[in-house]
């Protein structure tokens, strides 16, 4: 696979990191990204997934994948190991924001955080007009089968890093098939944030 197959927030994520990087992935799924940095830009990688079919699916690539959960496996990882470390829609899904955040930014040097956005003008418009709980092309899933637990915006998340002192170094938002540049929190499905400490 090429990275131009890719969907639009591999591809950023694929643009951002430098060759040769160590990356870790946590949530990797079937290792599709994992893969193309491997493969395309000579990247030293490993995931972390729950999910016995797509660690299979790791596996098969030749990708090196840990049975664990994210939000207790990074304790085994020593200080700085990694160049990167990507949170690609997971963030929404964790308990432990906070937690997970601060051990992602001990772990690697830089941290890659992606999420959908749940300020988008379609889920607004269905929460005003419908009276219902939001659903987006980002969040497909009804509230009683959706695997997030946290609901945010763009702006609920770069309030976060400023309380938390976390230093955002880019910040990429996509719509449906390219960029959107004109008022991010209302007009993005979702968003892609590079971080470091403060």
């Amino acid at each position: 696979m090429k990275a131009e197959a890719l969907r639009l927030d591999y591809r950023i994520i694929f643009d951002i990191i430098e060759p040769g990087s160590r990356v870790l992935d946590l949530g990797c799924g079937s290792g599709e990204l994992l893969y193309v940095l491997a493969s395309q830009k000579n990247t030293r990688v490993q995931g972390i997934e729950l999910n016995d079919e797509a660690i299979y699916q790791c596996v098969k690539k030749g990708l090196s994948v840990f049975n664990s959960d994210i939000e207790t496996g990074l304790v085994e990882y020593p200080d700085q190991s990694f160049d990167y470390v990507i949170l690609n829609q997971s963030m929404q899904e964790v308990t432990k924001v906070d937690f997970i955040i601060h051990e992602a930014m001990r772990v690697g040097r830089k941290v890659i955080v992606g999420f959908p956005n749940f300020a988008h003008i379609s889920a607004r418009l269905r929460l005003i007009f419908q009276g219902r709980a939001p659903m987006t092309k980002a969040l497909p899933h009804h509230w009683y089968d959706t695997p997030n637990v946290r609901c945010f915006s763009l702006s609920d998340f770069t309030e976060f890093c400023k309380e938390k002192e976390v230093r955002i170094l880019k910040a990429c938002y996509l719509g449906e098939n390219d960029e959107v540049r004109f008022w991010p929190n209302l007009f993005a499905l979702n968003a892609i944030f590079v971080l470091t400490r403060a």
